[in-house]
Formats: structure tokens, C-alpha cells, sequence
């Protein structure tokens, strides 16, 4: 079997659950081309599990003063570029295109009539969520985006549908936490903005990841330049984390067990459901700007139970080296029930 795998770039997200699935993928036979698009090739970081991979333009959103820009959004988007990338996408080669909520592939695959897999967490916006009503707002843009023929979402819960548990790495291994340590990943808010939330809280170390090219130290604020390998060593040790209400990250936070901070982008519903759901959960807080008496008052908060999540791309790649015979509903069952037994395992014995 080869397949062609569609990655969106704008965020590490996606990546990183493409990161996830390559090995698996691998030790199923199954060859696999990468493209990514959403990103200048540039700014894409620690790609060596990608092989020779592809790069397009795509589709993305210009965020400025943590604010998701409609109208540039629009200017920006060179559409005319999009639709060359697409036509010029040749997919006879492979038999099954996976789309990590990537549209070039994802609409190549449309118009040559090639069964495309979507796998992202916006697909779980196919099904009734809690929190704010904004299904049929996500849904249009979700289709048009990047159109599959069987979509396969992701959640922290399946809320009675066939959703799927996160995909991401298992945990890594933990380091001793320190107290006094937060992790800060806000890569779409302004750094002065940030720096003025965090200078003040002098009782604590900041380690803020962000586009700088070397470690700068700040008093008690750290800036990290982007790094797959010792971002989650710092995480592991950090008391909490302070992050956007990104899909994938705070998966790897709830994963670690510690505690989760998050402002949701504004103007992103996807970001703005995600905050909801984690405080429905009771998982998480959220924030517009951090004050010292709301970061004391979280930090006050015992941390939300350790969420032991699946082998997802473990089972996923079996399905998908199996031509995806099984319902998603079949899968998404499965590994409920999975996380479900490894939950009731860690439960005490009953007296």
C-alpha cells in the first residue's frame, strides 16, 4: 500500500500527530509520501521522520496581537496558487490519501476521485460537543477546507459518538517537578504582551517557548527557542503549563498530568470550543489576560487526574493497513474501552 499523507503546517498540532502515525505507519509496510502546506518550508523544524517530503503553499490564517485577522486572512491566501498546487497534485501512484485537515491533497483527492481519510480534531465538529453552540458555524468551513470521503475526529471524550481519544505520543518519561517552574507556549500572542503578564509574578520561573534563536534569560523568565527535544523535559518539570486552547498540545499537557492554563485565540471557535469543553471536563481554566490573583488561584487548583490516553496511531494504522474494513464506531469503542481499563486498573482495591 502507498499513500500520500496531507499535513496542515500552521500550527505544530498536526505535525506532530503526523510524527506519531510515521513509525506506525512504517512498521505496518505501508509507504508513505509527506506534504505539507500552511507554512513557509523554512519555518518547518525537526522534519527527519518525513523523509523527502513535499511542500506547498496551501491555506492559512495571519494572526497579529493574538487575534486571528479575517480580512488579511483573505488578502493573504493566494487562491489562484492554491488551485495550480491542487490540479497539479498527480495522486495516481497511491492508493489512499490521508488528510491531517490538509486541503491540498485533501481536494486533489476530490477531484480525482481518490478515497481520502481525514484524521484531525476538527472532524469531531461532525458531532454534538458541549459548550458553546458553534457546530454549524465550524462545519461549512470544515467541508470546504479539506473535504474527505470518511472523516475520523479526535476529542478528550467521545460524547457518544465515533470520536477517537487523542493521538499523540505516549508520555515520556516523568521528571521530578519543580514548584516554582511554569511552561508558557503561546506562539500567536505578542512577546511584549506576554513578557507584561509574567513580570510581575516574580515568585515563579517562566520558561516562555517562542521564535527566538537562542535560550535568553530574563530575570525569572526564560525564552526557549522551539525544540522538539527539550520541550517536553521542561514540561515534564514545570508545576503547569500556560498554553492556547490548541487541540494537540493540551492533549500532551493532560497526558503529563499537570496543570493547564489556556487563553483561546480570538476569533477562532475551534479554539474558544476547545477552552469550553476543558472547563466542562474540569480539566482546565482558561484566560483573556493573565492577572496575578487568576495565575495564584490556578496555581492553588490540585492538578486534574492524568489522562492515560491509547495507542491510537498504533490501532489506526492497523485499521488503515486493513483498508479500513472496521467502522470508525467499531475503532472509536475499542479504544474507550481501552482507556476506560487502564483508568479502573489505577483505582485502589477495594477494602
Amino acid at each position: 500500500m502507498k499513500i500520500l499523507y496531507g499535513v496542515q503546517a500552521t500550527g505544530n498540532g498536526h505535525i506532530t500527530r503526523a510524527r506519531v502515525m510515521a513509525p506506525k505507519l512504517a512498521q505496518q509496510g505501508i509507504k508513505v509520501d509527506y506534504l505539507f502546506s500552511g507554512r513557509p518550508a523554512d519555518k518547518l523544524f525537526d522534519m527527519q521522520p518525513f523523509g523527502e517530503y513535499k511542500v506547498r503553499q496551501g491555506l492559512t490564517f495571519v494572526v497579529e496581537q493574538g487575534q486571528v485577522r479575517k480580512l488579511k486572512t483573505c488578502l493573504s491566501n493566494n487562491l489562484s496558487r492554491f488551485y495550480r498546487d491542487i490540479r497539479h497534485l498527480d495522486l495516481s501512484d497511491y492508493d489512499l490519501i490521508i488528510s491531517d485537515f490538509e486541503p491540498v491533497s485533501a481536494w486533489a483527492a476530490r477531484l480525482q476521485g481518490k478515497t481520502s481519510i481525514g484524521i484531525a480534531h476538527q472532524y469531531a465538529f461532525e458531532y454534538d460537543l458541549p459548550g458553546p453552540d458553534i457546530k454549524y458555524a465550524m462545519l461549512p468551513g470544515t467541508r470546504l477546507f479539506a473535504p474527505v470521503s470518511q472523516a475520523v475526529g479526535l476529542h478528550w471524550h467521545h460524547f457518544n459518538a465515533p470520536i477517537l481519544p487523542p493521538l499523540i505520543s505516549p508520555a515520556s518519561l516523568r521528571q521530578r517537578t519543580e514548584q516554582d517552574k511554569i511552561l508558557v507556549y503561546l506562539p500567536f500572542e505578542p512577546l511584549d504582551r506576554i513578557l507584561s503578564w509574567l513580570k510581575p509574578l516574580k515568585a515563579y520561573r517562566f520558561f516562555v517557548y517562542c521564535d527566538t534563536q537562542s535560550i535568553q534569560n530574563l530575570e525569572h523568565i526564560t525564552l526557549c527557542p522551539f525544540s522538539r527535544k527539550h520541550f517536553p523535559i521542561d514540561m515534564q518539570s514545570s508545576a503547569g503549563v500556560i498554553a492556547n486552547s490548541g487541540f494537540g498540545l493540551a492533549s500532551e499537557v493532560l497526558q503529563s498530568g499537570k496543570k493547564l492554563l489556556t487563553k483561546p485565540l480570538s476569533g477562532q471557535p475551534e479554539q474558544r470550543s476547545n477552552a469550553a469543553i476543558l472547563k466542562h471536563l474540569k480539566l482546565a481554566d482558561s484566560f483573556e489576560q493573565i492577572t496575578a490573583k487568576g495565575f495564584n488561584q490556578w496555581l492553588e487548583k490540585p492538578a486534574p487526574d492524568t489522562q492515560k490516553y491509547p495507542d491510537v496511531a498504533d490501532e489506526l494504522s492497523k485499521w488503515i493497513a486493513g483498508n479500513c474494513q472496521a467502522s470508525v464506531t467499531s475503532l472509536s469503542q475499542t479504544l474507550w474501552a481501552e482507556m476506560e481499563a487502564q483508568a479502573d486498573a489505577r483505582l485502589p482495591a477495594s477494602i
